[in-house]
């Protein structure tokens, strides 16, 4: 067993893995921040509607909303199945992306200049709504939903590709990166939940994947959304991380735990460099990990992905996210405890929250008769059994009716989203669960 402290490190360390890999990989791509106004200028590059919808015969529409604290998010709203909708009126449904690991954006160097920053600068394994479409029409969540009668809503988070604007804020500058997960309860959540609402008129389900399902439950412990919730769907959650066992993670803790605060201290972080070259190399020369093998690593064993649909991912250009998020997720593996950011020195803590300790997300605080599906694996890696059932003893008061759970025996992380069999696994038990939902 380790220590909390060595798995804190295991994680930085494996976000850093992740970096590197992903930068040595791939190409750049755009990503933003955390009420409601529509934007009607197209993002600049080629959209997730464009790419991955509506070449399936698919309406598909890309809107972009402001949140309170100026970040600018892009979704994708699918109206209705491939072969139309009629006018029937259809319940909206918003899917959240979540990560496959933790990870974090390095500062931008200074040598860049506005002009040619994007939120790729820093890539990283991040999910965006493009992963729940990577696999034919009829295995995808979003698209299922649609053909089922739903109005599909698709978000995308600040710091992602497709989310990496912001009113007044550059990339480039500190300012833009300074938000953790905390933003995406209080802004971005809120920003799409109402523009959902105004443009419906209705409640809207939701579903939400790894970190879709923590900043989900943190917003519904706080009494946000709950008026505009329907019912929620949480795959793969993650509330608590403290038994998180990646195989990246179980090395670093073994070997590189001092080696990580010389790494995070670096202004820049080049992947091409030669400290990091070193260090990547030594870690994937450890017993016992695979960096062939990524995702395994990062995920557990995946036992229902299609290997093109794993190529078509590790393509997809990874997405950025702050290094405050990986910090405050860190503090959550450390701490074993939901809690808002902590600055790390009481009198800044008082400055934010007026108590020397952070304020604890309160799952108990979740109204007891909202609708909960919760499904998870007994392979997953991020999401361990041992947490999820910390989360399921933080709901044992919910009202029983409401509360459905699935365990799926041979499942990890990846496979909720890309499972071959998901569709008869998982989605179809979730679109059961909405019908049933009055």
């Amino acid at each position: 067993m380790y220590s909390n402290h060595s798995k804190v490190m295991a994680l930085q360390v494996l976000v850093t893995t992740i970096m590197v890999i992903a930068h040595q990989a791939h190409g750049s791509g755009r990503g933003s921040m955390g009420l409601v106004s529509g934007i009607t200028d197209p993002p600049p590059i080629a959209g997730i509607c464009s790419t991955s919808v509506s070449i399936h015969g698919y309406k598909c529409h890309e809107i972009d909303v402001e949140t309170r604290d100026g970040f600018i998010l892009n979704m994708q709203r699918i109206p209705e199945g491939r072969d139309g909708g009629g006018d029937t009126e259809r319940q909206p449904v918003l899917i959240q992306h979540g990560v496959l690991v933790v990870s974090a954006s390095v500062p931008f160097s200074r040598r860049v200049s506005p002009s040619n920053v994007d939120c790729a600068c820093s890539p990283l394994m991040v999910q965006d709504g493009m992963t729940w479409l990577l696999n034919p029409p009829e295995q995808n969540l979003p698209l299922i939903l649609a053909d089922k009668g739903f109005d599909v809503w698709i978000a995308n988070t600040r710091g992602t590709r497709y989310s990496c604007r912001h009113a007044s804020l550059q990339p480039h500058e500190p300012g833009f990166w300074n938000w953790s997960w905390d933003e995406m309860v209080a802004y971005d959540l809120p920003a799409v939940f109402d523009y959902v609402f105004s443009q419906t008129g209705q409640k809207a389900h939701y579903v939400g994947h790894s970190l879709g399902t923590l900043i989900a439950l943190a917003s519904f412990s706080e009494g946000l959304l709950v008026d505009k919730l329907k019912s929620a769907v949480l795959l793969s959650p993650i509330a608590y991380l403290s038994h998180m066992n990646t195989a990246l993670g179980v090395a670093a803790a073994k070997v590189f735990v001092g080696e990580i605060t010389t790494l995070f201290g670096m202004a820049e972080f080049n992947p091409k460099g030669e400290p990091v070259a070193k260090f990547l190399k030594a870690l994937c020369d450890y017993p016992g990990v695979d960096c062939y093998d990524l995702l395994t690593s990062i995920t557990g064993q995946n036992c229902c992905l299609n290997a093109s649909t794993v190529d078509l991912f590790l393509k997809n250009e990874p997405q950025s996210t702050s290094t405050k998020n990986m910090v405050h997720l860190a503090q959550t593996v450390r701490d074993g405890v939901l809690a808002k950011y902590n600055y790390g020195n009481p009198y800044f803590n008082v400055m934010h929250y007026g108590e020397v300790k952070p304020p604890i997300y309160n799952l108990s605080n979740i109204p007891h008769n909202l609708p909960i599906f919760i499904s998870y694996g007994g392979k997953d890696a991020l999401s361990d059994v041992r947490d999820v059932e910390l989360l399921l003893d933080s709901l044992k008061l919910h009202d029983v009716d409401k509360l459905t759970i699935q365990y799926i025996k041979d499942y990890a992380h990846a496979d909720f989203i890309m499972g071959v069999n998901a569709k008869d696994i998982v989605y179809n038990q979730v679109v059961s669960f909405f019908n049933h939902q009055h």
